[in-house]
């Protein structure tokens, strides 16, 4: 089992994507905070740091923190947008301190799409250029893409894309968004639905399980993703039982979390899979549990998958005992559901592609840079507005 610990060195970034869930805060370690964050996650038997944000190379205390864990015997990641690791010296700099493997946030094959959710000029193809520099630094490197309205009808093509043009990049990892709070709220556009995904994902999935790559997917109920159920993060982290700790510089600060469950819906009370699955995120707030359906399989299979071994008896119990489960703090009560399902079911956001500001969108070359006015209308982003 691995237990990795996350650490937010800054919530600063170049960048402003849309549907950012830890935007700036002002906040950042000192380094007396940053060593003892690292020291407990040492004494804490975990095998390893993500270094995360913001964007974590922008912070003053990167090259400490990776030194400092290295010395503690921990492995040291970094999720980036590769912004900075595009320059050839720094990137060299940070695996001479100790990185060794970094998880790159790219949204989309198509350049117009990644930059207009990333509010930032160029960002596509300064993110190109810091993954061509990977094979020379010797390092490993995964994608990892945030599923929104905007990217859901491509997933596939996207990893196809990476394949064929980075052929040694062998995992890949999709995070559902975050739709509750920070840059959300200013960008509901964003919010897509499930089914909205759900082809393009499982296609991107076969694409890659024929390939021989790996692949995770974290937020996505088990029943939009049937074939797949091993794949799930939080699926994974039930069957082998292990836990994450992530320190957030905002109110939350360090969270040790030990179990893996969302919301809940009356469909997962008839679900096979409901011991091993999280449930759906923001249930009954920005997603809809009507979206949900059950899965009729047995769960063995996933599990045995999962372990790369038959599940023990003890084991198999627990699982089983988990069956009905749901968040405490996630879990919308029956009040918040009955409202819910009043709600008419959303139009496809992907219905902005009809916009006319849509339709622009490869004139991104007329995009602010961050730090420049900016327009993040409700309903209807503008990136072309003065």
């Amino acid at each position: 089992m691995a237990n990795l610990g996350y650490l937010q060195l800054t919530r600063d970034c170049y960048q402003g994507c849309r549907f950012c869930s830890n935007p700036p805060t002002g906040v950042d370690l000192t380094d007396r905070e940053m060593r003892s964050e690292l020291d407990r996650l040492a004494e804490l038997q975990f095998d390893g740091v993500i270094l995360t944000g913001g964007e974590p190379s922008l912070s003053p205390l990167l090259f400490a923190a990776l030194e400092h864990a290295a010395g503690l015997g921990l492995h040291s990641r970094m999720i980036t947008n590769g912004q900075l690791l595009a320059d050839r010296a720094f990137f060299q700099r940070c695996v001479d301190a100790g990185l060794g493997h970094i998880h790159v946030s790219l949204h989309s094959s198509r350049r117009e799409v990644h930059d207009f959710i990333t509010r930032y000029r160029n960002a596509w193809q300064t993110l190109v250029a810091c993954l061509e520099l990977v094979p020379e630094m010797g390092i490993t490197c995964d994608i990892n893409t945030v599923i929104c309205a905007y990217n859901a009808d491509h997933l596939d093509e996207t990893v196809r894309w990476i394949c064929g043009r980075f052929p040694w990049i062998r995992h890949f990892v999709w995070n559902n968004m975050d739709p509750d709070g920070n840059r959300a709220e200013e960008n509901p556009d964003c919010i897509g639905r499930h089914y909205e995904f759900q082809v393009s994902l499982e296609r991107a999935m076969d694409f890659l399980h024929a390939s021989g790559r790996s692949f995770r997917a974290e937020r996505v109920p088990l029943c939009f993703m049937p074939r797949y159920p091993w794949a799930s993060t939080e699926t994974r982290k039930i069957v082998k039982e292990e836990e994450r700790c992530i320190r957030f510089l905002d109110q939350k600060g360090f969270v040790h979390q030990r179990e893996f469950l969302h919301g809940k819906g009356q469909a997962c009370l008839a679900c096979d899979f409901d011991p091993i699955c999280a449930g759906m995120y923001s249930m009954a707030r920005s997603f809809d549990e009507r979206e949900l359906s059950p899965v009729f399989a047995d769960p063995l299979p996933a599990i045995r998958a999962v372990l790369r071994r038959e599940p023990e008896p003890a084991l198999l119990e627990r699982i089983r005992a988990r069956a009905g489960r749901h968040s405490r703090t996630e879990q919308p009560d029956l009040e918040q559901r009955g409202r819910a399902r009043l709600r008419p079911l959303a139009v496809p956001s992907s219905a902005l592609a009809q916009d006319p500001a849509w339709a622009m969108l490869p004139a991104l070359g007329e995009l602010p840079q961050i730090g420049e006015d900016r327009v993040d209308a409700i309903g209807r982003p503008d990136p072309f507005a003065d």
